[in-house]
């Protein structure tokens, strides 16, 4: 065998414990943060953090729920906003993929970009120009307007899962449907619906998790208003009890954690779900 041919199998070998490491190290730098995160839910030490941890102990899970009345009213807003979010997405980003997936119009494809950019751009952007606009309007920025700032990039989740499955759904369906006396309603309830309903579903839950917990378009948005993730960053700038904010991270770690599980086995085939190839 050659010193090349020699070199060339070396490389081959070598290659897959390179691609080991980088993915390891990849997955630490992504995910050490959050398992600190739930590590220090469980100190002992109540306003400095130390590593290790002097001592562990589970009573901040105890004092969050029961100590802190604080905590309650930034939840239920936060639910709640995401829950009235997801449902304007749900509607608007799926009657829009029904509309573009069919028509054939000149701009068609920019009018798409345009239910995507939203998304694409950094969230001070969107948040300073909803706010300017809620200006402009004369609108009192209360529980709504939060819900019309997340509703702008939740649509997009939903647009995107819907319309790639919207064009995997063959026009002959429906045609047949209409033939044999269904209306619309009809039609899309029992042919369209059970064809898209795990991408609406899947773009649903997405869009809860992402609504649940934003920061940024929250803060522009909001007033008065206190969604959870503003209560956490407000702790974090003037700390009572650290590992109580903690133990509330923990919280929306698990709670956006299940829908995005759950909406990446819904379209884990990857062609489901739009904008995967990105």
């Amino acid at each position: 065998m050659s010193s090349d041919a020699k070199a060339v199998g070396s490389k081959k070998a070598g290659s897959p414990l390179g691609l080991r490491i980088a993915a390891i190290t990849g997955l630490l730098f992504l995910h050490l943060p959050l398992a600190l995160i739930i590590l220090y839910a469980f100190t002992t030490e109540e306003r400095s953090f130390q590593f290790p941890p002097p001592g562990y102990t589970t009573k901040w899970f105890g004092v969050a729920w029961y100590e802190r009345p604080d905590i309650w009213p930034p939840l239920y807003l936060s639910l709640k906003v995401a829950a009235i979010a997801t449902l304007m997405a749900l509607v608007l980003g799926t009657l829009a993929a029904a509309a573009l997936s069919r028509a054939k119009f000149f701009g068609r494809e920019t009018i798409s970009l345009l239910f995507i950019l939203p998304i694409a751009l950094p969230g001070i952007i969107t948040g300073i120009s909803l706010r300017s606009a809620f200006d402009i309007m004369g609108l009192d920025f209360s529980v709504w307007t939060i819900i019309l700032g997340h509703a702008t990039f939740c649509i997009v989740v939903v647009y995107n899962n819907a319309i790639a499955r919207f064009r995997r759904l063959s026009g002959n369906l429906i045609e047949a449907s209409m033939d044999l006396g269904a209306d619309g309603f009809q039609t899309f309830r029992y042919v369209i619906l059970p064809q898209i309903g795990s991408a609406l579903l899947a773009g649903g839950m997405l869009a809860f998790a992402l609504s649940f917990d934003e920061v940024i378009v929250t803060t522009f948005t909001a007033g008065q208003q206190s969604t959870l993730p503003i209560w956490m960053l407000s702790e974090l700038i003037r700390p009572r009890q650290r590992p109580v904010t903690n133990v509330v991270a923990v919280f929306v770690i698990f709670v956006t954690l299940i829908p995005i599980l759950a909406a990446y086995y819904l379209t884990r085939e990857g062609e489901h779900t739009g904008g995967a190839s990105k």
